[in-house]
């Protein structure tokens, strides 16, 4: 008879292969859930990326909007007293010219185009008569 070998007790401090592939087990399911959190948090970024690209977009457009009105609010009243100012310096010159300064111009009308000639319509031609070919 062949002899029985003993196993030598396991210390508590040796590693055997069992504790290896155990420990690789554990070390595959670790990255793998690192990898889905990880995934998850950079899709989570992204989002509020985008979401603070948003609001700055949003802010910066109502700001051009409020800059246009009060750069309006103050140019209009300008305009307006500058007009008034070239129309009563012109008014004196207008009278002169016999020009009535207080009704605007009406506009000259131009010619009248050219009469266009009249389009002949045709009439659709009807399509040959198909016919069979005798051999």
């Amino acid at each position: 008879m062949a002899a029985v070998k003993r196993k030598k007790p396991v210390a508590a401090n040796e590693t055997t292969l069992r504790h290896l592939w155990l420990a690789g087990l554990g070390l595959a399911v670790i990255a793998r859930r690192e990898a889905l959190a990880g995934a998850g948090r950079a899709a989570g970024r992204v989002e509020a990326l985008q979401q603070r690209v948003r609001d700055l977009a949003s802010d910066a457009r109502s700001n051009v909007r409020g800059g246009i009105e009060n750069v309006r609010d103050q140019v209009e009243p300008k305009v307006i007293k500058f007009s008034a100012e070239v129309e009563a310096r012109l008014a004196p010159v207008l009278d002169k010219l016999g020009l009535k300064s207080g009704k605007p111009r009406t506009q000259r009308k131009s010619r009248k185009p050219a009469a266009k000639k009249p389009v002949s319509r045709r009439t659709a031609r009807k399509p040959a008569a198909r016919r069979s070919r005798k051999a």
